[in-house]
């Protein structure tokens, strides 16, 4: 049976990353009523404080979004803070949501708890099959862990508790720090800060020849809702383009994005990471979902949600006396 939002509060928990703004975005013309709260209102890895802000706003369902994120450095870094709080944000909210009914929960996994090595294009039985790609193996045990809990409370309790498994997202509200950030939004500052340097070439983290698979975080929104209303089962569900290109190539379509006209450098020091990585969506595509943004016209939307953000950071820089106001 279909799950109606209309009427329904509907709590989105970590609103304001990249795939929580989105779905709260996506959800403003479902007629529902929007539940959110800040880390000084709940701190998501402390048990306590989950189940009083569950216990008092009782959310009618529930998008798990929040999460520690990060690119190859980051979960090289901070092993021990991608392990515990990916694992502690999961395991509260979707216990909570169990113990004060939540009619239905839908959590956010990622691409990353599939093996190195997966036959491709990966599907969804592939889970558990082979051994994780070592440079987010932290991130990803944390994610598998959430998935297996929300099958554990179907099956024990029979909640109606669903996964959902993107692809490489990109879009408003990334992280677009080079070090910290994922390859998409790493890409996109690099061809700004070489345009505005006059660079003749920028660098690229790799060989360039892996091949990956990227998403409009609004599409993957979309995709969250519509799986909300339509599915119920056991099974995570991927999210994905069913489209991959190799970082080489998508260096080159985002310096053509920003206007970068310089040349693009392999760093072989940097690890490549999985060779490829494309995921099967037959399974959503089978539920009546489909892709709505393009990839230069994603590419497009960030950079203009890159430039929007840092217009805005440099101007109250500029209020504080930091610097003088200049254009980016």
């Amino acid at each position: 049976m279909a799950f109606d939002l209309k009427g329904k509060r509907i709590y989105v928990a970590g609103h304001r990353g990249m795939v929580g703004s989105a779905i709260v975005r996506r959800l403003s013309s479902e007629g529902c009523r929007i539940l959110v709260a800040s880390r000084s209102e709940v701190d998501l890895a402390r048990q306590s404080d989950v189940e009083i802000w569950m216990e008092k706003n009782r959310p009618d369902a529930v998008f798990l979004a929040a999460a520690k994120v990060g690119g190859i450095v980051a979960n090289d870094t901070y092993p021990a803070d991608f392990l515990y709080q990916n694992t502690m944000i999961a395991a509260n909210i979707i216990h909570s949501a169990h113990e004060i009914g939540v009619e239905k929960l839908l959590f956010l996994g990622s691409s990353c708890i599939y093996p190195k090595f997966a036959e491709q294009p990966i599907r969804e039985e592939c889970l558990l099959t082979g051994a994780l790609e070592p440079t987010n193996e932290w991130y990803a045990v944390a994610k598998i862990a959430g998935v297996k809990l929300c099958q554990a409370y179907r099956r024990q309790h029979g909640n109606d508790f669903i996964s959902a498994m993107p692809t490489n997202l990109y879009g408003p509200g990334d992280n677009f720090d080079i070090q910290l950030g994922h390859v998409m939004p790493a890409l996109i500052r690099k061809a700004h800060d070489a345009k505005l340097s006059g660079a003749g070439e920028m660098t690229m983290w790799g060989t360039g020849t892996p091949l990956r698979e990227f998403l409009h975080v609004d599409d993957c929104a979309d995709a969250c809702v519509h799986l909300m209303k339509v599915y119920s089962d056991d099974a995570p569900v991927n999210v994905g383009s069913g489209t991959e290109i190799t970082i080489f190539d998508l260096t080159q379509l985002v310096a053509d994005v920003v206007g970068f006209e310089g040349g693009i450098k392999p760093d072989l020091s940097k690890p490549d990471g999985s060779p490829r990585k494309l995921m099967s969506s037959e399974k959503l595509r089978s539920l009546g979902w489909t892709q709505k943004i393009a990839l230069r016209e994603g590419i497009a939307d960030a950079y203009k949600s890159f430039l929007r953000d840092r217009r805005l950071d440099f101007a109250r820089e500029d209020a504080a006396g930091l610097h003088d106001f200049r254009d980016i």
